[in-house]
Parts: C-alpha cells; sequence; structure tokens
C-alpha cells in the first residue's frame, strides 16, 4: 500500500512541460465530460497522498474504457481521464474549487509497449497544452504495476 502511495505521488508530481513518449503524445481528451462518469473521491487533509492529490477526484472513460472498468481488461482504444479538484468546505459542504490536473490514459499496445500499453499525461489546470509528464509516463506505469490484475488500472465499476 504505502509503495502504491509513493508511486501515485511520485507519478503526478513530475511537473516538466512539454515533453513526449517516443510513441507519441497523449492528446487532450476534448469532450471528455460528456463521456461515462465512473466514480468520484475526496482525499482530505490528512490523507497520504494529500500533496499533490488533495481534493475531489471525478474518474471518466470513453466506451472503451468503461467496457474495460467493467471486464478488468482494456481494448486499444480505451480512455480514462482523471479530473483533480481543490475542493472548498462551507456550511457542512464540500464543492469544487480550481481545477487542479487532468490526467489521461490511453490504451494503445503498439504504441506504448513499454508502460503496458498505455500512454499517460497530465495537463495543468484548465490547459489543453501545458504537459505535467515529462519521463514517458514511467513514473506513472511504475505505481500502475501493482494493478497488473486489472491491466493497470485502480478504477473499477460499481454496479
Amino acid at each position: 500500500m504505502k509503495l502504491n502511495i509513493l508511486c501515485l505521488i511520485l507519478s503526478l508530481t513530475i511537473l516538466a512541460a512539454g515533453s513526449s513518449y517516443a510513441g507519441g503524445s497523449v492528446d487532450y481528451p476534448d469532450g471528455y465530460r460528456t463521456w461515462t462518469h465512473i466514480k468520484t473521491m475526496v482525499l482530505h487533509q490528512g490523507h497520504p497522498l494529500e500533496n499533490p492529490f488533495m481534493g475531489i477526484h471525478h474518474v471518466y472513460g470513453n466506451d472503451q474504457g468503461v467496457k474495460g472498468t467493467q471486464t478488468g481488461q482494456f481494448d486499444d482504444g480505451a480512455i480514462l481521464v482523471f479530473d483533480l479538484f481543490k475542493y472548498i468546505t462551507q456550511d457542512n459542504a464540500s464543492t469544487e474549487g480550481d481545477r487542479v490536473l487532468v490526467g489521461v490514459m490511453v490504451k494503445d499496445s503498439t504504441k506504448y509497449p513499454s508502460t503496458g500499453g498505455w500512454g499517460f499525461e497530465g495537463f495543468k489546470g484548465n490547459s489543453h497544452s501545458q504537459r505535467l509528464v515529462s519521463d514517458g509516463g514511467q513514473s506513472c506505469f511504475a505505481c500502475h504495476t501493482s494493478q497488473k490484475e486489472t491491466d493497470y488500472v485502480f478504477s473499477s465499476w460499481r454496479n
């Protein structure tokens, strides 16, 4: 568990911009908010991942991504998006604040063989171009290797 947490922290704290994969960069997923919402989670102060992931996490998937969360096996073309927001707590309610990042996983076994067939990218705040991943997704993948049985994906479908 601690190793997974450390890998996750490492994977998304890399803040160098503009780097791309040997097989090509991961594009910003325009329109992802119209895709299927898979889950939401909130990390509060005191959680081991509070820095840098404290906030409201929404996970979305395209049709292939949703199918993969249901079966645990993802076909090429599956895309998962992790949308992270700061949260504001007032009057005993928490609501979304500013967007922190948009994280993207794209399944393409040919393009990303060194990272389990997945391309990884993070886009800072509301930017569609300011990239956060600088190592070809290797640090992201290092954390996701603990999820090999579900094709390197942490999220699953809840009935």
